[in-house]
């Protein structure tokens, strides 16, 4: 087969190496990859938002199967587009993606659905907000951007100035554009933070391996929300006990939800989920694999990933016996200096060899770019370095002894993940 990711970050490096251990895939196109992408399939000069051009390139390579991996072309259709010209593609339509483009959606679909979440309020005007912020005194609060911000529209205020000056900063100064003309004012939630990918064909349901991700930018969990830090699988917080509760509170509701909206979601449903006192809760979801957790839960995939997405976008996912590793996994990001903020571009990265791999570890490229063999930085998030283990101890053990062979100028990585 042919097989063409779109995306060119961490998470479709990990989707492409998994990939690659299929012997039904033959050839792999990724557009528009990035440096390390490259040393694995054949990268495409085409912009992941480019739907025609994906289109197009599909059409004229006689593209077998499309994987479309980020969230902004899901939202804008290009699944839908892809379907239309006759090409099978692994994603949900931009009716079903809603349910992570649009956080006044999916708040207003698990409030129908009787989904468990936080209490929340929607506002379409900034005034109405900070009226509410006035009135209301019971504080942190989170505030949300309706529409897609980078992993980052989300503002955690600790009181009310801080809560002001997040209305303002979504709703007036348009830090993340139209996706802050409407906001989700929510009770903040306590407890241990769980994310569980999940494979659907729109009826059938296949939880994946759960994860922890690390926000913020800082150790301590201090600092900036960022696209996330690091990761660890399985999460220490779920266990099967709890992993069937969510099962049956929040996972197969929202795909019958779904469903009975008339939006069936074929593809990778993301479960940002919070183990409250009251029970389990949504915190978010995304309409993909979620970056950086995939790069833990792939490479404890043992069943042949491209098998799956058949499965799923041919509606047969359960006829598929999915099987996982027992092990655990680690991964550590390794960020540009002044990440999530403004940060520089186009510095070495020393200790890689030409496949980008060091002892003992898989590194996943995130924001690289390559020339004359050598790798350069080209993003915030630069290197996902991840390692398995018997354990999760030597999982990290691993993943932070390959980290300590790589450098660049000001490079910075958390020293805590999975520690708490």
């Amino acid at each position: 087969m042919k097989v063409f990711v779109v995306g060119g970050g961490g998470r479709e490096h990990a989707i492409i190496r998994k990939l690659a251990e299929s012997p039904r895939v033959d050839i792999l196109y990724c557009a528009p990859g990035n440096g390390g992408i490259s040393c694995d399939a054949e990268c495409v000069d085409i912009s992941a938002m480019d739907i025609d051009g994906v289109v197009r390139f599909a059409k004229e390579q006689g593209i077998d199967f499309v994987v479309v991996a980020p969230d902004d072309p899901l939202a804008a259709g290009m699944v839908d587009r892809l379907e239309e010209a006759g090409i099978p593609a692994f994603g949900p339509t931009a009716q079903a993606a809603k349910i992570e483009s649009s956080k006044v959606f999916a708040k207003n679909l698990m409030k129908k659905y009787g989904i468990p979440t936080a209490a929340y309020q929607v506002f379409t005007r900034s005034q109405d907000a900070l009226e509410f912020l006035r009135q209301n005194d019971t504080y942190p609060l989170a505030i949300k951007a309706d529409g897609l911000a980078l992993g980052k529209g989300v503002i955690l205020a600790a009181d009310r100035e801080e809560a002001e000056q997040a209305v303002r900063t979504l709703m007036e100064d348009k830090i993340f554009g139209a996706s802050g003309d409407q906001i989700v004012i929510e009770e903040f939630i306590t407890g241990p933070e769980v994310s569980v990918l999940a494979f659907t064909d729109g009826k059938t349901l296949k939880p994946m391996v759960s994860s922890k991700d690390h926000k913020r930018a800082l150790d301590g969990d201090q600092g900036k929300n960022t696209g996330g830090m690091g990761t660890i699988s399985p999460n220490p917080h779920y266990d099967e006990a709890m992993a069937e509760r969510c099962s049956r509170t929040i996972f197969q509701p929202t795909i019958e939800a779904l469903q009975k909206e008339g939006r069936p979601f074929k593809g990778c449903l993301y479960f940002g989920l919070m183990l409250t006192k009251d029970g389990p809760k949504v915190i978010e979801y995304n309409a993909r694999f979620g970056d950086p957790e995939t790069q833990v839960v792939l490479p404890r995939l043992q069943t042949d990933l491209m098998e799956i997405l058949l499965a799923v976008v041919e509606e047969r996912l359960a006829e598929v016996d999915i099987q996982w590793s027992p092990e655990a996994s680690a991964c550590v990001v390794m960020a540009s200096e002044g990440y999530p903020g403004p940060y520089p571009k186009g510095l070495e990265i020393q200790g890689l060899d030409s496949h980008g791999q060091v002892d003992g570890a898989v590194v996943y490229h995130a924001g690289t770019s390559r020339r004359d063999g050598k790798f350069y930085t080209n993003g915030g998030r630069v290197l996902g370095v991840t390692a398995t283990g018997k354990t999760l101890p030597e999982a990290l053990e691993k993943a932070y002894a390959a980290v300590g062979k790589i450098s660049f100028p000001g490079a910075h990585y958390r020293k805590d993940i999975g520690k708490r």
